[in-house]
């Protein structure tokens, strides 16, 4: 038992010596991938989290989800727009965000499958771009359903607060 508690201690010393903060945020990953392999924040960085963000109604008179919410890519361009309006509110940007958590169910019109390339469309539109270089972390999951049968896709978003100068 005292080899295994001091092999614990040990094993633990070099984590935590390995455990380094870095100096400003980090985006690491492959240059030809959309996006980041993980993210590094130096201490004393706050943090924003938002609730899942869904899309908004396009045209409530409709009679299909498609014509009341829009296919896959215009739902996730309806969700990154009010994400960047909760940001806005608490005076950040989409620039700000390091991880994205994505829930896509299946699409009757791409043959029951999650349309994976339309929110990866959509993503592009925001980040990894001219506009916005930064890439996130992100995860990408297909789910059964979301609590709106009209939904296709609810998105997370983390923010880091911009370092005070």
């Amino acid at each position: 038992m005292k080899i295994l508690a001091a092999f614990a201690l040990s094993l633990f010393a070099v984590v935590v010596h390995a455990q380094t903060p870095p100096a400003q945020i980090i985006l690491p990953g492959d240059a030809k991938s959309p996006i980041a392999s993980g993210v590094g924040v130096p201490t004393g960085r706050a943090y924003f989290w938002t609730s899942g963000t869904v899309p908004s109604v396009i045209n409530k008179d409709a009679t299909n989800l498609y014509e009341k919410f829009g296919d896959t890519y215009t739902q996730g361009v309806s969700c990154l727009k009010n994400i960047e309006k909760v940001l806005a509110d608490q005076g950040l940007t989409i620039k700000d965000v390091v991880y994205l958590r994505v829930y896509v169910v299946p699409d009757e019109s791409k043959g029951a499958k999650p349309d994976y390339a339309g929110w990866f469309k959509a993503y592009g539109d925001f980040f990894n771009n001219e506009k916005n270089p930064a890439k996130t972390a992100r995860s990408t999951v297909g789910v059964q359903s979301l609590v709106s049968p009209d939904w296709l896709i609810e998105i997370e978003a983390v923010a880091v607060y911009p370092e005070k100068k």
